[in-house]
């Protein structure tokens, strides 16, 4: 798929759970399969509001009733024009045979899902670098799947680094 030339990816140095801009936006970040939420990226979020864990901690006491699965995405909206997208990308919490719980084909899934989201909506989506935390994933590996599942389908997607000194 061609990237289209009005999407682009851009990196900036602050706080992804404070987007910038204007307009609607997205706040994407990528959750484990298991219903866990207290490490990493996820404490900043509770930080800011209770919204995103508890549909998360719902959707994962319902998944036998709902769409809750690797490369599943849930919307939760935290403000007029700002969302939460919990990513499940991740299987379980631990490495596992070696292996970090980072799973890169569920992430390119949840990615796809996220852009059709974000589309509907007319939104940027802005993250940090997601799946390369606790997951255990390589960042060599994800931007790929953001240029091509997000930018390639029109969405600007801004991508966030900690300033040093910062707490997450």
């Amino acid at each position: 798929m061609a990237e289209d030339s009005r999407a682009r990816l851009i990196y900036a140095h602050g706080d992804a759970t404070a987007p910038l801009g204007s307009g609607n936006r997205v706040i994407a970040h990528v959750c484990n399969d298991i219903g866990a939420w207290g490490r990493g990226f996820v404490m900043s979020l509770s930080r800011r509001g209770p919204e995103p864990e508890a549909a998360y901690r719902a959707w994962h006491q319902g998944r036998g009733q709902n769409d809750f699965r690797l490369g599943a995405v849930q919307l939760v909206r935290v403000a007029p024009e700002l969302w939460v997208a919990n990513m499940v990308g991740q299987r379980g919490i631990r490495r596992a045979g070696g292996n970090p719980p980072v799973r890169y084909e569920a992430i390119d899934e949840a990615l796809g899902h996220l852009a059709e989201q974000a589309r509907r909506l007319d939104a940027s989506v802005h993250m940090p670098r997601i799946g390369c935390g606790l997951a255990g994933g390589e960042w060599a590996r994800i931007e790929p799947l953001i240029r091509n599942q997000l930018c390639g389908r029109g969405v600007n997607v801004a991508v966030y680094d900690l300033a040093v000194g910062a707490a997450a």
